[in-house]
């Protein structure tokens, strides 16, 4: 399979190359895409390394897959230019009760967004909801959405839709949805929708998970700081630990500083101070 990484630099595309090696993806030819800033640089895979083509005028044709990861505006600017039969791409989010649109490639998937809040039906809603990709190739015939279809039809291009439920360890946080202005079309590419909207959902949960973690960490580093920072104050002044994390609230105050970097500050200054050599 010939797959393209779009935002391959960023944090998100480093994920997306972690997962395409660890889980042996069966990639045959595998490219990388970024910003005009990023392109010309190298980047490891496997044995070897890939040349970064500039997103805006690279050459899209004979990729079987396109994984996106370039921010959310980014993403689904360029989807209508590589997914077949897609010519306007948006990603809607569950907030709470409500539905957003968090980015759309133009003005007509913005629009059908709309309107599938006001009716409260399309791909989109329903893939949010449902385990199973939701496609209508030809809203035209019959179609899954019949409020929904009629005012596209009316007021839009669109002749056929697809909606892929994003999730993130169990939640469902919205789908991706795809439209197209030739009916039939999408029906194929539905299989390569499910890869897509899985891919991002894997991506952006290692990147939460990763976030995470690190605000732990840094949580447990400056918790320790402030612990250290207690026991020379107590040490120094022979006061218990209630009046010593009091000095260190109050320095924070008056110096408006951080109470970790008054912490730090504390160490700091021990560890400079002269030891006794007696």
């Amino acid at each position: 399979m010939r797959v393209g990484v779009f935002g391959a630099t960023g944090q998100v595309g480093g994920v997306m190359r972690t997962l395409l090696a660890e889980r042996g993806f069966p990639v045959t030819e595998l490219r990388f895409f970024a910003s005009a800033r990023s392109a010309g640089s190298r980047l490891p895979w496997l044995d070897g390394e890939i040349t970064v083509e500039d997103t805006a005028t690279a050459d899209f044709s004979g990729l079987d897959l396109a994984l996106f990861s370039n921010g959310k505006t980014a993403s689904l600017a360029t989807a209508p230019k590589v997914v077949a039969g897609c010519d306007h791409a948006s990603l809607m989010l569950a907030r709470g009760d409500r539905y957003e649109t968090a980015a759309a490639s133009d003005d007509v998937a913005r629009h059908v967004d709309a309107l599938e809040r006001e009716l409260g039906e399309g791909p989109c809603v329903d893939a949010i909801e449902d385990e199973a990709a939701q496609v209508d190739p030809d809203i035209r015939q019959h179609s899954t959405w019949p409020k929904l279809a009629e005012r596209v039809l009316a007021e839009t291009p669109v002749r056929g839709m697809a909606g892929y439920r994003l999730v993130i360890e169990g939640k469902k946080i919205g789908a991706l949805d795809l439209f197209s202005d030739t009916p039939g079309v999408l029906e194929t590419g539905s299989d390569e929708g499910l890869v897509l909207a899985a891919f991002a959902s894997i991506a952006l949960g290692s990147v939460a998970n990763r976030e995470r973690a690190d605000s732990l960490r840094r949580g447990l580093e400056s918790n320790r700081e402030v612990g250290k920072a207690i026991g020379l104050l107590m040490a120094a002044h022979e006061i218990g630990s209630v009046e010593a994390f009091e000095l260190l609230r109050r320095a924070s105050n008056d110096m408006n500083m951080k109470l970790t970097e008054v912490a730090h500050e504390v160490i700091q200054n021990a560890e400079r101070r002269p030891r006794d050599k007696s």
